[in-house]
C-alpha cells in the first residue's frame, strides 16, 4: 500500500468538501441562466466546448478504466496517479462546460419517435448523478489520500460506477445533440 499524503482531518475534510460540492453546484446552475455572447477576435464556433467536454469525458472514462485494473492488479502508485489525472481532467471538463453553456446557452433536442424518450431519460439521468458524484468522488479521494484504504474502497465501490457513468454518458448525450447545434 502508498504511505497517506495528508493527515486526517475529517471534520475539516467533511466541511470543505461539501462547501466545494454545493459552491460548484449553485456556481453551475447560475452560470446556466446566463448567456453571453461572445466577440472573439476571429471565426470560433462555441459548440466547440461541447466537443472538447466529449473528448475530456472520454479521456476521464478511460482512465477511470484504467485505474481499476490498475487497482485490480494491486499497481497502486499508478492507480493513483491515474485517480489524479482523471480529477485534473475533470476539472478541465467542468470550465469547458461553464464556458459552453455561457456562450452557447441550451439546444433543443430535435430526434423524434423512440429516440425522445431515450435521449431525454439518458440526459436526465446523466444530469442528476453529475450533479450528485462530486462530493462522492472528493470523498473517496480524501480517503485514498489520508491512507484509508477499507473505507476508501468501500466507498469507491459506488463512487467508480456513477463516475464512469457520468463521463460515458456525456459523450453519448454529446453525440446525439450534436446534429441540433445551431
Amino acid at each position: 500500500m502508498l504511505k497517506p499524503l495528508i493527515p486526517k482531518k475529517d471534520k475539516l475534510a467533511k466541511r470543505l468538501i461539501i462547501l466545494v460540492s454545493v459552491i460548484i453546484f449553485l456556481a453551475v446552475v447560475a452560470l446556466d441562466r446566463h448567456l453571453i455572447q461572445p466577440e472573439f477576435p476571429f471565426e470560433f464556433d462555441v459548440h466547440y466546448f461541447a466537443l472538447a467536454n466529449s473528448i475530456i469525458n472520454s479521456a476521464v472514462a478511460l482512465l477511470l478504466l484504467a485505474a481499476l485494473f490498475a487497482a485490480k492488479s494491486k499497481q497502486f502508485l499508478l492507480h493513483r496517479n491515474l485517480m489524479f489525472g482523471a480529477i485534473l481532467l475533470s476539472v478541465l471538463f467542468l470550465v469547458s462546460y461553464i464556458a459552453h453553456h455561457l456562450y452557447a446557452g441550451d439546444t433543443s433536442f430535435g430526434g423524434e419517435g423512440w429516440i425522445r424518450p431515450v435521449y431525454y431519460t439518458l440526459l436526465i439521468t446523466h444530469i442528476v448523478l453529475a450533479a450528485l458524484i462530486l462530493p462522492f468522488i472528493l470523498f473517496t479521494a480524501y480517503r485514498a489520500l489520508t491512507g484509508e484504504w477499507q473505507r476508501h474502497k468501500k466507498i469507491a465501490r459506488y463512487t467508480w460506477p456513477l463516475w464512469f457513468y457520468v463521463s460515458v454518458s456525456g459523450v453519448v448525450v454529446y453525440w446525439m445533440i450534436r446534429p441540433y447545434y445551431g
